[in-house]
């Protein structure tokens, strides 16, 4: 698999590629009739709250979750009340609605919320984060919380509950990849998806900086603007995030790595943006292991891991937050112990543009 999503992000694929992979451009041509026809079956409905989707056109690694949580804490600077609203993906609790988090920190482990709804309620305790299947139920149950404000993640393909605002987040690094639908390629939809959303959508380009604009951003760039999108708004994550308490040996992201010999353990979509994070930092990587994204790790994976670290030489093994959420705590605690990188999302350019799109959305709400 992670062979395959080696070629979904190379824009030069390979000319062999066609030949062998096209029973998966004939899957490709199904995939994407199937999403047609969902969406144009969908009756949207509509909330009283106002409604943000923060989502993106391909599967995986494009930084939505910094940029949500980013998000709900502007609206709670605003004096608003925010709820996150997910999907749950990866987790085992089959109940159609769980409470993640109210105000007081997470209620519930990885396995109950999913990873990602577990590290935004680690970082944002006091906000109200919802998971489920049905985002409209859990629309009606955030807003009888007392939320004005919905933040839905990984809602772009989501037709069932109507937005108000629709982030678009694409890596600035990948873009489109090889510009080719699952499973022949990374995307969802293409960038059609821009005359959609129009002039409700915002376009942020994430892991942005030192990113000159090529022909391919040019062009990506020019179809949002004719669509209407606002944008674009650029970002990108510093590894200097507060270190999270409730977890066994938190790593500072303000303290240096540099010349320290670590060993990397992942399960995301994009590792090799973890590891340049972590060697920007001046760490010494002796040896990594990566996993499948929402891999759920097991303790002789863990046990595995620290032996070839020990072996390696590494004196610290360094994880990111998300894969952390997924790993107990009395499996943090080891030797070599196990750090999660705590990261912050930085706006480069386009935080005008974000303020006007939260202005006017919260100016008709008034």
């Amino acid at each position: 698999m992670r062979a395959l999503e080696r070629i979904w992000w190379r824009r030069d694929e390979p000319v062999w590629a066609e030949a062998l992979l096209w029973p998966l451009s004939l899957l490709s041509l199904f995939f994407r009739a199937g999403a047609a026809m969902h969406a144009k079956l969908a009756s949207p409905q509509r909330a009283r709250a106002k409604v943000i989707s923060v989502g993106n056109l391909a599967v995986g690694g494009a930084g939505k979750s910094p940029v949500a949580m980013l998000l709900c804490e502007q609206l709670r600077a605003r004096g608003h009340r925010p709820a996150f609203l997910s999907r749950g993906y990866g987790r085992r609790n089959g109940a159609p609605l769980s409470v993640v988090c109210e105000g007081s920190g997470p209620l519930l482990d990885a396995r109950a919320a999913g990873d990602e709804p577990l590290l935004v309620a680690r970082r944002c305790p006091w906000l109200t984060v919802l998971v489920g299947a049905d985002r409209a139920l859990l629309a009606q149950e955030a807003q009888r919380r007392g939320a004005d404000v919905l933040v839905l993640d990984d809602g772009l393909q989501h037709h069932a509950l109507a937005r108000d605002l629709d982030v678009i987040v694409i890596d600035a690094k990948a873009l489109l990849g090889n510009d080719r639908r699952l499973p022949r390629g990374p995307l969802r939809e293409g960038a059609e998806a821009f005359a959609r959303v129009g002039s409700r959508g915002l376009l942020w380009l994430s892991n942005a900086r030192d990113v000159e604009e090529n022909e391919s951003m040019r062009t990506l760039l020019d179809a949002a603007r004719q669509a209407g999108l606002r944008g674009p708004v650029r970002s990108a994550t510093i590894a200097q995030g507060p270190a999270d308490s409730s977890m066994p040996s938190p790593l500072d992201g303000s303290a240096s790595l540099r010349g320290v010999p670590v060993y990397l353990l992942a399960g995301i979509a994009r590792p090799e943006r973890f590891a340049e994070t972590v060697r920007a930092l001046g760490a010494e990587i002796r040896g990594s292991r990566f996993f499948a994204d929402h891999h759920p790790f097991t303790a002789t994976q863990l046990a595995n891991v620290r032996k070839a670290a020990l072996g390696a030489g590494a004196t610290r093994i360094v994880t990111t937050e998300k894969d952390a959420a997924r790993i107990p705590a009395t499996e943090m605690i080891g030797t070599p112990t196990i750090s999660a990188l705590p990261i912050e999302l930085e706006i480069l350019s386009g935080e005008e543009l974000l303020t006007a799109a939260l202005d006017t959305l919260l100016e008709k709400s008034a």
